[in-house]
């Protein structure tokens, strides 16, 4: 049988997941014992040290790092070359080093998938939806929009809370810009963010995914189609939301890399907060744990994706537009 194809809006709901934290396998008055998936990304180290401090801050209370499976991908050297040194560092934090992810799930609750190869993500996930573990899935969610679309479809499917999102996105400076009382309501945004690249993936999901994050977060969702030009040294890729507003994405590779927006809103205009660290997306972590609830909803997760998937297709006709819903419809399709 096949499988139906999702609207946008019907992925709204798919986070609204029946969970229960009190069922979840947390000792009486312990933490939540957390396992990593993927030790080949500094989010991994920072995410660790943050957890496991001595005396975590009130937000970050309550989970513990205490497992980890180093994995990595020999084909991308930014893995490759990362994962016996962040395993060290790891361990030395009192992690215990695993061999597989079946030996990481029984010693966990939470997990945290780190891999910051997005293409073994979906295989990754499987067994951590099959053991009903929430998760928090580092970006890119996905090496493909096909992945990340099937990858939320399982979460639904096995009623797992499922989160996914960059830390840009939680930075006071960007958060607060969706609803700034000087501003006003949000008519335009230029987001900005580096955007090298990485042959693997799709374009944007490598690096650019901060800035086009950004971008969704103060513009919100709604987008309907997308233009891409691009040269050896920048990105532009401009979105038409369905209400008539316009927000635009620059991923530099070249000159000073900065992250960022200029926000037009019906006030004023002015310019976003930048990056702020990794804190503030960990405490979001912890919260979504303990709650189950997540912070960023599928349907914002995968329209952010389906932007980027439509802006490497309008490459490939020469900065013609694209609609979202047909890469999209694309993606759910090669799934059927």
């Amino acid at each position: 049988m096949s499988r139906p194809i999702f609207t946008f809006a019907a992925l709204s709901a798919m986070m609204f997941i029946a969970y229960d934290p009190a069922t979840a396998s947390q000792p009486q008055g312990k933490p939540l014992r957390a396992g990593i998936i993927g030790l080949d990304t500094s989010h991994a180290l920072a995410f660790t040290e943050v957890l496991n401090a001595a005396n975590p801050a009130p937000q970050f209370a309550g989970v513990r790092v205490v497992a980890a499976f180093p994995g990595g991908s020999d084909d991308i050297p930014d893995s490759r070359d990362r994962v016996e040194g962040f395993t060290t560092k790891i361990r030395a934090l009192g992690v215990e080093i695993v061999d597989s992810i079946d030996a990481l799930l029984p010693k966990v609750d939470v997990v945290l998938l780190e891999s910051v190869d997005g293409r073994p993500h979906l295989q990754q996930v499987i067994p951590v939806l099959n053991a009903k573990k929430p998760v928090f899935i580092d970006k890119p969610v996905a090496g493909s929009l096909a992945d990340a679309v099937e990858i939320y479809r399982l979460a639904k499917e096995n009623g797992v809370p499922c989160f996914s999102s960059s830390a840009l996105r939680f930075s006071s400076g960007i958060a607060s810009m969706r609803n700034d009382e000087l501003v006003g309501a949000v008519l335009g945004c230029e987001a900005r963010s580096p955007c090298m690249l990485e042959p693997h993936h799709p374009d944007l999901f490598w690096y650019g995914i901060h800035g086009v994050e950004t971008l969704f977060t103060i513009m919100g969702p709604g987008c309907d189609r997308v233009t891409r030009v691009n040269t050896d040294g920048t990105e532009l890729v401009v979105g038409t939301w369905k209400d008539g507003r316009i927000g635009t994405f620059r991923g530099t590779r070249s000159g000073p890399h900065g992250y960022g927006a200029m926000v037009y809103g019906s006030k004023a205009a002015s310019p976003s907060g930048g990056f702020e660290g990794y804190q503030p997306l960990v405490a979001e972590i912890v919260k979504f744990f303990k709650t189950g609830k997540s912070p960023v909803s599928a349907e914002e997760t995968l329209e952010i994706y389906a932007f980027m998937e439509a802006a490497d297709e309008s490459r490939r006709q020469d900065g013609g537009s694209v609609e979202l819903k047909t890469v999209l419809e694309r993606a759910q399709k090669s799934r059927r």
